[in-house]
């Protein structure tokens, strides 16, 4: 499958995901639970959300699931560290508005972790 249909596939799944778990993001802010536990409850879910529609009809991996899981779950990892660390230096050192951080860490994240799961967790190698 090309590259250009394999990001398109994944920018549904991401976009679908990602705009739902955005507006639960401002809920549950605007409900009062802070900034950096509402994102991590969120990154959880769409972590685990979106491994299979990523596995299965974005890469069209047809391997075993136990390592490619663990990979992207390493991956994600990386990138909630990668979030938070954002979130600390923006909104706490700086006091950027935390819904523009958040909203520009989703495309950031994005495009990484695309690169990650076509390259590393679903590779054709790693099949």
């Amino acid at each position: 499958m090309s590259l250009s249909r394999q990001f398109f596939r994944y920018a549904v799944v991401g976009l679908a995901s990602n705009v739902t778990l955005y507006l639960a993001y401002l809920a549950l802010t605007v409900g009062g639970l802070g900034p950096k536990a509402s994102m991590t409850a969120l990154y959880l879910a769409g972590v685990l959300q979106t491994f299979l529609f990523n596995k299965h009809w974005t890469f069209s991996h047809n391997g075993a699931s136990r390592a490619p899981f663990i990979r992207y779950l390493v991956s994600y990892l990386f990138g909630y560290l990668f979030n938070l660390a954002m979130l600390l230096i923006f909104v706490d050192w700086m006091r950027w508005p935390h819904q523009i951080v958040q909203g520009v860490m989703i495309i950031i994240l994005a495009v990484m972790l695309f690169l990650l799961q076509k390259y590393w967790v679903f590779s054709k190698e790693r099949a």
